[in-house]
């Protein structure tokens, strides 16, 4: 990861907003977590600025800046000259004396820098015979050729950025200074660390904004102008052209913003349709001035931000001591990929995994972060993606799951809306109601087919029916049912399990319990008949007996 962006793991959120909006899809994902590739990462900061929880953060030198200052050595501003569109009212002198209450020497404007470079630029083309020039102000176009479109090297203005011709012009004039760029620029970072002894430290505007409100420091506003200030347009789209001189040169002039655009423009030139032509390229749309760290929102006011810097700028140059070209030099290597490029064999194999076995199924949605499924499938095999990352794939695999187990359940399944319409009925569910096809019933009320009663009751009470045993006379079926509702996602879902077959058995099984009983009462009462006859005839005969032996007794007495 560039030294420069850290990430907040526990952000992240899987929402790859990032990746689809890296353009050059320097983001790997693992673990859940979204990682930044730091030999690809051009450090264009739009992962920074569309992040929608902060994942992304930009490293703070605000300390670092402070020991700067504690040094003793005179610490000079750059500031970058998009600060006027950053700061409403403000201008070189109000900003200056508020940094200075923050214990800077001084403050500079870059656009002397830029000034330099522009007048190296214009000796380029007049004196070295080159087809093709692209401007070296962005460092983030910089690493886009450098790391992405190498062939293009040969092209690229081998002179130093406005940012690094200040700060040399500053420790030229100024003995043992120290200087600290100030600007809406997350590469500047990248490039003050990578060319030691230029630049000493890196501000972003949010950085001296919260600075200067921990000071409880004002900028007050300014009404004053230089004539003399006319590099002042170089942080908007085609500064560096309204700056130059290009008559009778021979070269086309062309201005580009927004690394989509200067992709184009690459490839172009790599094919060789391009030649004899001056290209100022700004990684950010609007240039500097829709930098990634400008505040006010990301950037939504950038019609009046242009005529806020169209109106500071003056119509002539800085005077500067120009240094000599081979001063100016600046070297740029290529950076190599480490990525190796699968075969055809391990592409098919992949998109095979995600489901899409013939081109057709390619929909090439972008939804994952990427333009086609191809180049998903490369990222996966390079271990920057994951197939989960599908989401059209994860769509069709979970209603395929769900469809599986919700057509093969033996119970009936509804699914009704807040409306009581129909969204969902599975197969058994249709067998009970005797319906043929699923779509005779979608999106109509659960009236025709159901009463619609206790699905109204839980609906609006919010309590659920539990296997409660219901007979459907119209289906001549008995159903144990249960309906729940679902507040989240307003659905109400009725689950039915047929029991006619074991409610006819249990009526079959207590006729026959009924018939036993009768039967067994029959036989009771037949038998305590025959007991009381038995009885009857066995209490006669004991009497007659009885009358008999007490004759007996008493004649014997009496004998």
């Amino acid at each position: 990861m560039p030294n420069c962006l850290t990430l907040k793991k526990s952000n992240c959120k899987n929402c790859y907003k990032c990746i689809r909006h890296c353009p050059v899809k320097a983001i790997r994902f693992s673990g859940n977590q979204a990682h930044i590739i730091g030999n690809e990462c051009i450090l264009c900061g739009q992962c920074f600025v569309v992040c929608p929880q902060n994942a992304k953060e930009i490293v703070d030198e605000t300390e670092k800046v402070k020991v700067l200052l504690q040094s003793g050595a005179p610490v000079i501003v750059s500031l970058a000259p998009s600060f006027v569109a950053n700061y409403d009212g403000a201008g070189i002198n109000s900003m200056r004396k508020a940094l200075k209450k923050l214990g800077f020497y001084d403050v500079e404007e870059t656009a002397i820098g830029a000034t330099i470079v522009k007048n190296e630029y214009e000796r380029m083309i007049k004196e070295e015979d080159r087809d093709i020039i692209i401007s070296s102000c962005c460092h983030s176009i910089n690493l886009l050729i450098q790391k992405h479109y190498p062939a293009a090297l040969e092209y690229l203005a081998d002179v130093v950025s406005p940012m690094q011709a200040h700060c040399n012009d500053i420790k030229q004039r100024y003995q043992n200074a120290k200087t600290v760029f100030i600007g809406p620029c997350v590469a500047k970072k990248d490039e003050a660390e990578h060319y030691e002894g230029i630049v000493d430290a890196v501000l972003t505007f949010e950085e001296l904004t919260e600075w200067l409100k921990s000071e409880n420091i004002e900028i007050e506003p300014e009404t004053d102008n230089d004539i003399c200030s006319r590099a002042r347009f170089f942080p908007t789209t085609g500064g560096v052209l309204k700056t130059m001189a290009q008559e009778n040169t021979g070269f086309t002039y062309l201005a580009l913003d927004g690394v989509e655009n200067c992709i184009a423009a690459l490839k172009d030139i790599e094919s060789g349709k391009i030649h004899k032509c001056f290209i100022e390229m700004s990684a950010c749309v609007g240039s500097c001035m829709g930098g990634p760290v400008m505040e006010k929102y990301h950037h939504t006011e950038t019609v009046k931000d242009y005529i806020t810097i169209t109106k500071y700028a003056g119509a002539k140059d800085f005077e500067v001591s120009q240094p000599k070209a081979k001063d100016l030099k600046k070297h740029f290597a290529f950076i190599e990929q480490r990525s190796p490029q699968p075969s055809d064999y391990e592409i098919n194999n992949v998109l095979r995994q995600m489901g899409k076995f013939k081109p057709s199924q390619e929909l090439n949605c972008g939804s994952c972060g990427y333009n086609t499924c191809r180049e998903k499938a490369i990222a996966i095999i390079q271990g920057k993606a994951e197939s989960s990352m599908c989401l059209p794939f994860l769509k069709d695999k979970a209603e395929s799951f769900s469809d599986t187990i919700v057509n093969n359940s033996p119970n009936g399944l509804i699914v009704l809306n807040d409306q009581l319409e129909v969204q969902q009925i599975n197969k058994a569910a249709r067998e009970i109601m005797n319906i043929r096809y699923a779509s005779d019933v979608l999106g109509t009320q659960c009236i025709r087919i159901l009463d619609p009663t206790p699905f109204m009751k839980v609906r609006d009470t919010g309590i659920g029916i539990h296997n409660e045993r219901v007979y459907y006379a119209e289906y001549k079926r008995y159903v144990e049912q249960t309906i729940v509702y679902d507040r989240d996602s307003r659905l109400l879902v009725g689950i039915m399990r047929d029991v006619t077959d074991e409610q006819y058995a249990k009526e079959r099984k207590d006729a026959i319990s009924k018939q036993t009983v009768e039967v067994a009462d029959k036989v009771v009462e037949k038998q305590m008949r025959i007991v009381q006859e038995i009885a009857s005839l066995l209490g006669e005969t004991a009497a007659e007996t009885k009358i008999a032996l007490a004759k007996l007794k008493e004649s014997i007495t009496n004998e």
